[in-house]
């Protein structure tokens, strides 16, 4: 049995660092992503074959344990291992597998990774899991396999997309509506600021760790249990502030106002109002460069130089942060005027030339082939 399977990487347009705390994202499914080839083996061992680095690991599925580091093949290996935890019974399989995400661009390389194994997995041993089902156990394989501790936005992202459209996702009831986006004459352009930047490198996980710390000291000062950031209200957060260490006021401050912009922008792209969606995707940024800290100097010159070009309606660093890509909605016309003004703007500033990329909204992960041996 041998299958054929594609994940799409994602980016997002709105609402950052909110699906752990149990708020609300608008992420889409990219054109890029990973094409994997999986054929069951007679045996235990994951064989897996990397095209675009020119390596290969083979990994025994009874020898399969957390922290064992942070290499690419961790990611498969993960979604094994998660797999077996939940009670699946998987057999060993050859896996190969290329794409053309930029890694760490920022754009999910690893959830699509994570989302072509268990799709491939899936497939092969015939277990007929759910596609939500499948995201959570990718979400699990980053979280307790890998150590990056994510939310479900990019696995869900990866899953449920539709072409044209973006996933709007409730990350406490993990409910979900799919967003129209194929905005005519408007381009979603991706600049890479050829930063590149590892989740469980960066200070991802210390974030996380800071939004608990912020909500514990909210909790005790208003004297309840709210369950996470998301439940908390701007007022709120002013009220304690003079209680709390500036640097977890800031990051409390940020998420509560990033799920109001997230659930203001599903309103503006459902009328079509392109004008307010761009003033929140900017505001975002700025929560995300001054509030959360987790920009770094050549994204904010690619998102500023674009605030300031013609026909761009907003611009947003989009991922994690500390490197990777800014996300732009622009008209398609004024696209040429864009990177003129971004190469310009950047000659001799930044250490690498920006990469640029467009994407439609894709479509989540499909069988693209299926045989038998």
């Amino acid at each position: 049995m041998r299958v054929k399977v594609f994940a799409p990487g994602r980016v997002n347009l709105i609402g950052e660092h909110t699906d752990y705390n149990d708020g609300f994202v608008l992420p889409l499914a990219t054109e890029m992503g990973i094409i994997m080839e999986a054929a069951l083996r007679g045996d235990s061992l994951i064989r897996a074959r990397a095209l675009d680095m020119g390596e290969e690991t083979s990994l025994s599925l009874a020898d399969l344990a957390p922290g064992g580091g942070r290499n690419w093949w961790d990611y498969p290996a993960g979604v094994c291992w998660a797999f077996l935890e939940e009670g699946c019974r998987i057999r060993g399989a050859d896996i190969t597998f290329g794409g053309d995400i930029p890694i760490g661009s920022g754009l999910s390389s690893s959830a699509a990774l994570e989302v072509a194994t268990a799709a491939a997995l899936n497939y092969l041993n015939n277990l007929q899991l759910d596609p939500v089902k499948l995201a959570l156990l990718c979400q699990k394989a980053e979280n307790k396999y890998v150590g990056v501790q994510s939310g479900i936005m990019d696995q869900f992202a990866s899953v449920l997309s539709r072409s044209g459209k973006g996933l709007f996702i409730d990350c406490r009831s993990l409910e979900y509506e799919h967003v129209f986006l194929d905005l005519p004459g408007q381009e979603l352009a991706l600049i890479d600021s050829r930063v590149k930047r590892s989740l469980a490198g960066s200070e991802y996980n210390r974030r996380r760790e800071e939004c608990m710390e912020a909500l514990a000291l909210l909790n005790k000062y208003l004297g309840e249990t709210r369950l996470s950031l998301r439940d908390i209200t701007g007022e709120e957060v002013e009220a304690a502030r003079p209680g709390m260490p500036a640097i977890l006021y800031r990051r409390a401050r940020f998420v509560v106002e990033e799920n109001r912009r997230v659930l203001e922008a599903v309103k503006a792209f459902q009328k079509g109002d392109l004008r307010k969606a761009g003033q929140l995707m900017n505001a975002s940024h700025e929560g995300l460069r001054d509030l959360y800290q987790v920009s770094c100097p050549e994204l904010d010159l690619l998102a500023e130089t674009a605030w300031a070009a013609p026909g761009v309606w907003g611009a947003r660093m989009t991922g994690a942060g500390f490197g990777g890509c800014v996300i732009a909605l622009v008209e398609k016309e004024s696209l040429p005027a864009l990177k003129k003004r971004i190469l310009e703007k950047t000659a001799g500033v930044l250490a690498k030339q920006p990469h640029f990329y467009h994407t439609r909204p894709a479509g989540g992960v499909r069988l693209l082939d299926q045989a038998d041996l």
